[in-house]
């Protein structure tokens, strides 16, 4: 049974009660609804291209400072602040947040929640709830709001799509990231603005990460190999995909996306480096790396096997192929953007086989596949940017 203090209504007139402030003319900040983080460089990725991308800089609200870091080359652009409770927490805790938010937003001259894909209820149908009415009660008194680049699955949960709908209603901008989520929404009565995800906004990467890796496989061409803790015990499948990746001459290095509770690529991955010990042809990364290393190590790759979208997300920036495990929705959205939907892989039976395939096919024509996306990537930088209309650092018109 749902505690009271947790009721949809009751948080509701709590915003009502405490976010009474109204934007100011010239407002310079922006105030940005981070996602959970904490061991995801994906949404480590998300936040930083928001921030590179809009016009000044930016408060993010997080449940924890450790949740999200502040890069290097983001400290005088960002800060980190908690808000434990505003999102997850009872009415109580929500009220003492709301107050520090109101505070947060003098002088502020936007509001947005990275939407990814946690509007739809998918995962926490409250939290999607709470999100959603956030950016609404703030559009209701005036501020620029807006949901960036999320996904929307064709089942959600009725209580976040209602949420949705009201803040959609308010004059919140619903910034879709793919073309099938978008299709979804619309059908579901929203106004789904077209975008993509806006990490291909990003301009950073660190090209000296794979040199410092110290791992003999990148030595020469290279694969990169994630094997995603949402995609369940997938070993052996995976070891046959890196054996034909290594038949074709390509060192492999095995890279986690995501450590942290239920949904760690860490075990996964060791799993399968372990099972290629003696050959030093096969490398693991260790550790997390930041978005700005994943990119730098993506764009000296030949191919990419994941079962992550943004370490898609973050090959396909590159112009290097990325053979994705479909596992919710949103792999297949994405794809359409570049007209690839055969590299998307479903882990249901016959996945070793479909995903040996696909590898061989990608590998065949490798010239073709990087060609078809770096024809696509402008057009697709264009969306992501999209999310930040109106408080964008670069013109859209100016991308080319």
């Amino acid at each position: 049974m749902l505690n009271p203090l947790r009721g949809e209504s009751l948080i509701r007139a709590v915003d009502a009660a405490i976010l009474r402030r109204r934007p100011a003319p010239g407002g310079g900040r922006h105030i940005l609804l981070a996602p959970p983080g904490a061991g995801n460089i994906g949404d480590q990725a998300l936040v930083e291209a928001f921030v590179e991308a809009v016009d000044g800089p930016v408060t993010v609200l997080t449940r924890s400072r450790r949740d999200i870091d502040v890069a290097a080359h983001l400290t005088d652009r960002m800060t980190v602040l908690p808000v434990p409770a505003l999102v997850y927490g009872t009415a109580l805790g929500h009220a003492r947040d709301a107050r520090t938010v109101d505070r947060a937003l003098d002088g502020a001259a936007s509001f947005s929640v990275l939407g990814a894909d946690i509007m739809d209820g998918a995962y926490v149908p409250r939290a999607s709830v709470n999100r959603a009415a956030l950016a609404e009660r703030l559009a209701d008194r005036g501020w620029s709001s807006r949901v960036v680049g999320f996904s929307w699955n064709d089942r959600p949960d009725a209580r976040a799509l209602a949420a949705l709908r009201r803040a959609d209603a308010a004059g919140v901008r619903l910034y879709v990231r793919d073309p099938r989520s978008a299709a979804r929404a619309r059908a579901d009565g929203l106004t789904a603005l077209d975008s993509a995800d806006i990490v291909f906004a990003s301009q950073t990467a660190d090209p000296g990460a794979v040199d410092r890796l110290g791992i003999d496989a990148v030595s020469g061409p290279f694969a990169i190999v994630n094997a995603s803790g949402l995609v369940g015990d997938r070993t052996e499948a995976y070891v046959r995909t890196i054996r034909r990746l290594r038949d074709a001459d390509l060192g492999v290095v095995v890279v986690p996306h995501v450590s942290r509770h239920g949904a760690d690529d860490l075990p996964p991955c060791r799993a399968l480096a372990e099972r290629f010990a003696e050959d030093p042809g096969v490398g693991m990364v260790t550790g997390l790396l930041s978005p700005r290393e994943i990119r730098g190590l993506a764009a000296r790759a030949v191919v990419t096997v994941t079962g992550r979208m943004h370490l898609a997300v973050m090959s396909l920036m590159a112009g290097v192929p990325a053979i994705t495990v479909a596992t919710q929705g949103k792999v297949e959205g994405l794809m359409d953007l570049f007209g690839l939907p055969e590299l998307c892989v479903s882990p249901s039976d016959g996945f070793a086989q479909r995903m040996g395939d696909v590898v061989a096919t990608t590998l065949a024509s490798a010239p073709r596949y990087a060609s078809t996306i770096r024809e696509a990537l402008p057009r697709v930088r264009e969306l992501a940017l999209a999310n930040v209309e109106g408080i964008a650092a670069v013109a859209r018109e100016r991308v080319s």
